[in-house]
């Protein structure tokens, strides 16, 4: 419709233009025919849109009369040429356009930002043509979210939960995130982990058909810019793109991946009040290795291997230049859930150029490092008096050493290549040492301490180690047995353990086995929510290391200082933050974490700690600084009470 009512246009402003050329002509020469003949209008003289020509003879047989060629007849006709051409263009956009204008409230309604569906009031439904479209009584937010609730809660599994929620999303988002914003720790797992990775699983089959977020393959390059303009809001803030490589502990699920950006930005709102119209999920599809859904008829990516060479960095470089073109300097570009080959060196490459991070490297560090640090208040022991042992040495478990190393170091006023001797890895093929160094990925050599003999199992390295921190970041699902929590507790009065992989059938082990083989001495923490368990008579809740305590909060530090670039220390200030807000009263049952209830206000503080560092370095591009910086990013967060419109 907009292309041809573009065609339409330009045609008749071409229409214009020649009308005027041709009258300009005639009315310079001394001509014999009439304007109206000239550009085949003689048929308006009818409806007195032209001045009607000269007689065509007088009495005494004169020959028939040339049109006048006096200045004064000559700029009546044309002005009466022009004024005829100017009534038929506007007749004929008003048949263009009318239409449109009539269904305006039909399309608002299909955009779920600009409408609240039947909370919408009389006087909104008056101005957006909203009256007819939709039942007359208006039903209140509450009431609406009250029915959204016995309806969630009466589905049979948690996709269905998903699926519900997403058909709430497709059509009221201030609902939708009403639902999150009030009921957090019940609806987080079901938008997100540990539900969104069976949602991706089966993108493919419960695709809603539905525009939510921009799609861009390789077949798209040389042309990126022109389809983020194909996506209708213009202030967007933060981005959160994946190429589908590495989801979760899932593997690569190609075009898939799309439901963990959109997921991601749901806890953007939810947690810290971005604003949704402010929010853009991307998938960039450089096809998948994948077999089994290159072989589905039904997989909608592009159907090959994965670009591996230079056209890769190439679509992802244009990537990166589009958005800022296209929505500023300061936009937040989060990478999410790209594979090792490209997660580390893709964060070093843009970490200068561009307002970036990896969640899964720097986001998942800092929840991880503000746990480690909320333990301190538990043992009693400083981050520099432990050992730490990780089984998995991927951008996850790397990217949480690096931070620990950090952390350390400034604990004990060291350097950081010191600070990581206390930090040992584990791979596929047993401990990371510097016998292994010819064959080690690039991101583990840091963590290539010599040693003497070496170990293969977990429980060898244990023993030959003595670690004080055990931290499980393999996707390798109870393999932290009974006999590996037993030596940890053998050989620590509070050991440290914490499971981190994701989704919960990951997990190196559940928080009972923890808690019970260790005689409920363990410090536990993680990846996905679990329930407690008394142990001895005593009740110990698990704290969830769910980087939703980290990233929206970092993202609206971000938005509120404008910053052009997010360093390694701005996730250290971060975890400080969030470890500093964990009650006295949740550290007694053994959760390191603050409640996901108060998430917003969590948020809200980290915020404001890290914009604060951000212009104290001078990576904020806002100016003036604000001299409330608290009231001033409250003042940023959407309310889903409110439409957002007015914010």
């Amino acid at each position: 419709m907009a292309r041809r009512s573009g065609r339409a246009l330009l045609a008749l402003l071409a229409l214009t233009g020649l009308a005027a050329l041709a009258c300009a002509e005639e009315g310079t020469a001394a001509a014999s025919t009439h304007p109206a003949e000239t550009l085949g209008l003689r048929a308006g003289r009818k409806e007195g849109l032209v001045a009607d020509a000269p007689p065509q003879g007088v009495a005494g047989g004169s020959p028939p009369l040339a049109f006048a060629p006096s200045p004064a007849n000559t700029v009546g006709q044309l002005k009466a040429v022009i004024a005829g051409i100017f009534g038929g263009i506007w007749r004929a956009l008003a048949s263009i356009f009318r239409p449109a204008a009539k269904a305006a409230g039909y399309y608002a309604l299909k955009n779920p930002t600009l409408t609240q569906s039947i909370s919408t009031s009389p006087a909104e439904r008056e101005r957006l043509g909203l009256r007819g479209l939709l039942p007359a009584g208006v039903v209140p937010m509450s009431a609406q979210l009250d029915n959204l609730m016995q309806e969630l809660r009466a589905k049979s599994s948690d996709l269905e939960r998903y699926n519900y929620l997403a058909t709430v999303q497709d059509g009221n988002e201030d609902l939708y995130f009403a639902a999150l914003v009030n009921h957090t720790v019940e609806c987080m797992p079901i938008v997100y982990t540990p539900t969104v990775g069976q949602a991706c699983m089966s993108w493919n089959k419960i695709y809603r058909h539905t525009p939510r977020g921009v799609y861009v393959s390789l077949e798209d390059a040389g042309r990126v810019r022109s389809l983020l303009k194909n996506w209708p809001q213009k202030d967007v803030k933060t981005i959160v793109l994946t190429d589908g490589e590495r989801i979760l502990g899932l593997g690569d699920l190609g075009v898939n991946g799309m439901g963990i950006p959109i997921g991601k930005l749901a806890l953007y709102t939810a947690c810290a009040g971005i604003n949704p119209a402010q929010c853009l999920p991307v998938h960039i599809d450089t096809g998948t290795n994948n077999k089994v859904l290159l072989e589905d008829p039904t997989y909608m990516g592009l159907r090959r291997e994965r670009e591996r060479g230079p056209a890769y960095d190439a679509l992802l470089k244009e990537f990166v230049e589009a958005a800022q073109a296209e929505y500023g300097r300061a936009v937040l570009l989060q990478f999410e859930d790209f594979g090792n080959l490209n997660a580390f060196r893709l964060m070093r490459e843009y970490q200068s150029k561009a307002c970036t991070f990896n969640d899964d490297i720097q986001g998942t560090a800092s929840v991880i490092v503000a746990g480690l640090l909320a333990s301190e208040r538990i043992t009693q022991t400083p981050l520099y008096k432990h050992k730490f042992l990780f089984y998995g040495a991927g951008e996850a478990g790397v990217g949480i050493a690096d931070l620990i190393a950090e952390a350390v170091a400034e604990e004990q006023g060291t350097s950081v290549e010191e600070a990581r001797k206390q930090i040992w890895l584990m791979d596929s093929k047993g401990l990371v040492s510097s016998a292994r160094t010819d064959k080690l990925a690039e991101h583990k050599l840091h963590y290539a301490h010599e040693h003497e003999t070496g170990c293969q199992t977990l429980e060898e390295c244990i023993d030959l180690l003595k670690p004080t921190a055990l931290l499980g970041v393999a996707a390798q699902g109870q393999t932290f047995t009974e006999a590996v929590v037993r030596k940890m507790a053998s050989n620590n009065e509070e050991p440290i353990v914490f499971a981190l992989s994701n989704p919960t059938s990951k997990a190196e082990c559940t928080a009972e086995q923890a808690y019970t083989w260790s005689d409920g001495r363990a410090i536990f923490a993680s990846g996905s929510p679990m329930e407690g368990v008394e142990v001895n008579g005593k009740k110990l809740v698990p704290g969830q290391g769910n980087n939703a305590y980290i990233f929206p909060g970092l993202g609206l530090a971000a938005i509120a200082a404008g910053a052009k670039t997010i360093d390694d220390k701005c996730f250290l200030v971060a975890a400080k933050s969030l470890a500093m807000q964990v009650s006295e009263e949740r550290l007694a049952q053994g959760t390191l974490y603050p409640d996901l209830k108060n998430i917003r206000e969590v948020s809200a503080q980290i915020a404001v700690d890290v914009a604060e560092y951000m212009y104290e370095t001078g990576k904020a591009l806002k100016s003036p600084k604000p001299t409330d910086m608290l009231a001033y990013v409250k003042s940023l967060m959407y309310h889903p009470e409110k439409n957002h419109k007015t914010q």
